[in-house]
């Protein structure tokens, strides 16, 4: 890379109050050879991420200012070590965009580990808008229990992005699925295996799990939206199941003790924030056979931005859009 060039990338210089303090700004292009072991990626495609924007506006507590937002990211290594200049990758990570400067930028300056090979047979968009959500999932399902052909998950607010991912995963691994969503079906995504639909609107959602499951249960409920179904997905449980949690509106919601270890359940809960871009993009790394073979898809990307357009991009995320969105820097 040549030296004394500038590149672009977003800015927070502290905590914003509104998304017009987000300022696209020149700085030098970094130059890895000053740290051995890293890389420079130019970023092609970099997802917008809710918690990307509520970082931006002090919302996660853990973010650091001054720095370029953004956690999810597809491009091509210019600089760093030999073996891994020219290659397309991508990856993600709860540090980038946080507590280190992140994807929204020209170039990003990564940790050689924290490198991946993008799948093959996607495209720059679809890799850079996976991580965030297709981590999350995966590590909730990892930590309890990869889904297995004869058991069931239940996926609450399977209409989100978190929601998609875990489906895909469930579906995968051979489980049935049932998705519940605030909507008549089919379900909106994709699953490579048929997905029994819950519409959250119609009835109680505890019981129509029950009569799907011919009163059993299901092995495992993957709640993605918190406190709006705690309750169902308790009353859902068989005996030796595992709810996750990602999320929540209520931080108290009423707990039945004696339910709990009777039913001999087990809470799980996830914070993708934990896990930074090397361990983030391991498990990118693990489900790069479902991408590559097509049991796994990466999400359609609804409309691509350019940096100049990136407050358009974090308004439309702000305002509750389950668009898919990504900037091109």
């Amino acid at each position: 890379m040549a030296e004394n060039t500038t590149a672009l990338a977003l800015r927070v210089n502290q905590k914003a109050a509104h998304l017009d303090e987000l300022r696209l700004e020149a700085a030098p292009q970094p130059q890895p050879a000053a740290k051995p072991g890293f890389a420079v990626v130019r970023v092609c495609a970099a997802a917008v991420n809710p918690s990307d924007v509520k970082a931006t506006l002090g919302i996660m507590p853990q973010a650091v200012w001054p720095r370029t937002p953004g956690r999810d990211f597809a491009g091509v290594v210019v600089d760093g070590p030999g073996d891994w200049v020219g290659r397309e990758v991508y990856g993600s990570g709860g540090d980038v965009g946080i507590t280190r400067d992140g994807s929204h930028a020209r170039f990003l300056v990564l940790p050689a580990e924290a490198l991946r090979d993008k799948p093959r047979g996607i495209s720059m968009d679809e890799a850079g808008a996976v991580g965030v959500p297709f981590v999350t999932a995966y590590e909730g399902f990892r930590r309890s229990g990869m889904p297995r052909a004869g058991q069931t998950v239940l996926v609450l607010g399977a209409n989100g992005k978190v929601g998609q991912a875990a489906v895909q995963l469930a579906a995968q691994g051979g489980a049935r699925v049932i998705a519940v969503q605030r909507r008549a079906g089919p379900f909106e995504g994709f699953a490579c295996a048929p997905v029994d639909v819950i519409d959250a609107r119609e009835g109680d959602v505890a019981a129509r799990v029950r009569e799907l499951t011919h009163g059993r249960g299901v092995d495992i409920a993957y709640n993605t939206v918190g406190s709006a179904y705690f309750d169902a997905a308790n009353k859902s449980m068989a005996k030796g199941a595992t709810q996750i949690f990602i999320s929540t509106h209520d931080r108290a919601v009423p707990f039945d003790i004696f339910a709990f270890y009777r039913g001999m359940h087990t809470y799980v809960g996830i914070d993708s924030l934990a896990m930074d871009c090397i361990a983030s993009t391991a498990q990118l790394d693990a489900m790069r056979e479902g991408f590559e073979r097509g049991t796994l898809k990466p999400f359609p990307v609804a409309r691509a931005y350019t940096l100049d357009e990136a407050i358009d991009a974090y308004r439309l995320v702000l305002s509750g859009s389950t668009d898919r969105v990504v900037l091109r820097p």
